[in-house]
């Protein structure tokens, strides 16, 4: 039988919960990425054959969240350029070499929020300003709730998939990247004590 919304399923420990696909679960006030349930996905064209899939490992950003209100919201998150990651040996190196991120010279992407735009009970769109390599542009985020509750260790939580396309010329990386690079992030929140 499938679970009631709020109904706790079997097996989990006291003062655990699931989330629920309702954003109001998430109560309003300053949440941080939980960095061991986020990742930041970077799909770039390999040279319009097929996509290569490039994961940064450290994450980090700040959520200030109302659900009353969603437009009053705002987020700031950064990437740590460096921590970029490939199946390919030694390639990732090269990603953050001189020759691509420039990882010594711009450590951090940086992203912004100027405005959060709700659709509707589990859609939004988020718009910002993104930092790369020193240069800053405009990037709109498509926003889907995954989950939103009262999380674990008294901590409510509200997790997100949100993606992302833009120009990698727009931002110094050469054309061989071909048209657009998508950015696909996963990442829990979870409220300041």
């Amino acid at each position: 039988a499938a679970q009631a919304q709020g109904a706790q399923p079997p097996g989990l420990p006291p003062g655990v919960y699931m989330g629920e696909a309702d954003y109001k679960q998430a109560p309003a006030g300053t949440y941080a990425i939980d960095p061991d349930h986020a990742s930041v996905i970077a799909r770039v064209s390999h040279l319009r054959y097929s996509w290569s899939i490039f994961r940064f490992d450290r994450v980090s950003g700040t959520l200030n969240w109302d659900p009353v209100n969603t437009a009053s919201s705002s987020l700031t998150a950064k990437v740590e350029t460096a921590s970029i990651t490939s199946n390919v040996k030694g390639f990732a190196q090269e990603l953050g070499g001189d020759n691509f991120l420039k990882s010594g010279a711009f450590p951090t992407a940086t992203f912004v929020s100027t405005a959060f735009r709700q659709m509707s009970s589990r859609r939004g769109k988020v718009d910002g300003q993104l930092t790369l390599m020193g240069k800053t542009k405009p990037v709109t985020f498509d926003v889907e709730l995954v989950g939103a509750g009262k999380g674990f260790a008294n901590s409510p939580r509200l997790g997100v998939n949100a993606r992302a396309s833009f120009n990698p010329v727009d931002f110094g990386l050469p054309p061989l990247f071909g048209d657009a690079i998508e950015i696909v992030v996963d990442a829990e929140f979870q409220r300041n004590p």
